[in-house]
């Protein structure tokens, strides 16, 4: 098998690191990105306020109990999409293969390089001097090692393992330090006695198939041996965009949500607009008192971006749809983007639409 180099890049607590370029007197305070309402989480912690067990996805809530001279700041996520792009583009001018993973990460390719480390190097000395931001790097031989790896020295970590380095560093950890191994698994995992990597590692695999089938089972146990074959997935430019929110109280009747889903739609076309974008399906997304999600969508002739056009489009579909329950969420979306217009719709009815 073809020797694999590959790094993640983790952007260090990238949301308040963009706020506090805005705010430089916050500095060294534990700062909290959250939003105001009574459901919002934390979104980002600074550094100083995971000491006090704040972290992303923390109700905000709580967040304020653990750690109440924290300073709160609402989201804004249009500066951090703005930087998001900046910092990637420092990431293609020195990496050909970028695989980028939401805003503040990216795995890189660094096989082709002659000395991956010191091209790694480079990339982060870059993210800095061209963004005032710092990052954590990890390097080894595929996607999994990368990421454990980028998460071991933050901030500001460059960590480069082997497989066998990272079963060595992260024996007695918990199963669930691996990506995709989630509360549950390891709830079930424990019940069984594996509690850490390695004893996870040393689980015959017929007896992990037996607890979890014959394959998610074998499948936990290559996880925790750190072996993962995983490609880069290149980049394909976003298909879709969409603005939803969630409401502080849940929300009655269709009349009420009308406004609010004008409102998303307005924010959806001005971004839409301003990057010459326009897609043909339009539609909406729904989350009821009992968190059900319900999505339904119109796909047109040709494309739009147009305001009137997307918000009559997604005040019918919530009229035909006429919520039986209280509102949590409501969103908008529109898809299919930069795609050519056909002669006819797809479909002038409702489909599902993944939001």
């Amino acid at each position: 098998m073809e020797r694999r180099v590959i790094a993640h890049v983790d952007m260090d607590a990238f949301y308040v690191s963009v706020e506090l370029q805005r705010r430089p007197e916050l500095r060294g305070q534990p700062v909290v990105v959250a939003g105001t309402g009574p459901r919002a989480v934390v979104t980002t912690a600074s550094y100083e306020a995971r000491r006090f067990g704040v972290y992303s996805a923390t109700p905000a809530s709580r967040a304020r109990r653990l750690c109440p001279q924290a300073i709160f700041i609402p989201p804004d996520f249009d500066a951090y999409r703005e930087r998001s792009r900046e910092v990637m583009a420092v990431l293609r001018e020195h990496v050909e293969r970028v695989q980028v993973v939401g805003l503040d990460e990216a795995y890189l390719d660094l096989t082709p390089f002659e000395r991956p480390k010191a091209a790694a190097r480079r990339v982060k000395e870059a993210v800095r001097e061209r963004t005032g931001l710092t990052c954590s790097i990890g390097i080894g031989p595929n996607k999994l090692v990368a990421k454990v790896s980028s998460d071991a020295d933050k901030p500001d970590g460059f960590t480069v393992l082997s497989c066998e380095m990272a079963r060595e560093r992260f024996a007695q950890a918990s199963p669930g330090l691996i990506p995709g191994i989630g509360p549950k698994t390891v709830e079930r995992l424990e019940q069984q006695g594996v509690a850490t990597l390695k004893a996870l590692a040393e689980t015959p695999e017929e007896r992990l198939a037996e607890w979890f089938g014959s394959r998610l089972g074998p499948h936990l146990r290559r996880l925790a041996l750190f072996e993962d074959e995983r490609p880069l997935e290149l980049e394909r430019r976003v298909k879709s965009e969409s603005r939803e929110t969630t409401f502080d109280t849940d929300v009655h009747g269709v009349e009420a949500l009308e406004p609010v889903l004008a409102r998303l739609a307005e924010e959806l076309c001005a971004t839409l607009a301003k990057n010459d974008r326009r897609g043909r399906t339009v539609g909406i997304k729904v989350r009821l008192d009992d968190f059900s999600t319900h999505t339904r969508a119109r796909t047109r002739a040709e494309p739009t971006n147009d305001l009137d056009t997307v918000t009559a489009v997604a005040s019918d579909l919530l009229r035909d749809f006429d919520p039986p329950r209280p509102v949590r969420l409501l969103g908008v979306r529109v898809a299919g983007l930069d795609e050519a217009g056909d002669d006819a719709p797809r479909s002038e009815g409702q489909l599902e639409l993944s939001l």
